[in-house]
């Protein structure tokens, strides 16, 4: 099973200087969308992409699949 890490958009952010509220409010999304990043949850592409506009860079810098490893 594969699981979302945005552990890239967090190191990003402090990168940018930002923090998670002026992340939302520049790219217009709710507080329930930062905590389903926060909580590694799924959110549509729209968000992402908002979020990319937003620090002008692609999905691949903000958020990576991490698959489970089989033995």
């Amino acid at each position: 099973m594969s699981t979302i890490s945005y552990n890239k958009l967090w190191k990003l952010l402090i990168d940018k200087k930002m923090n998670k509220k002026d992340l939302r409010l520049a790219a217009g999304v709710s507080t329930a969308v930062i905590a389903k990043l926060g909580k590694g949850k799924n959110v549509t592409t729209d968000v992402l992409l908002k979020i990319c506009n937003v620090l002008n860079c692609d999905i691949a810098d903000i958020m990576e699949v991490k698959r489970e490893q089989r033995i």
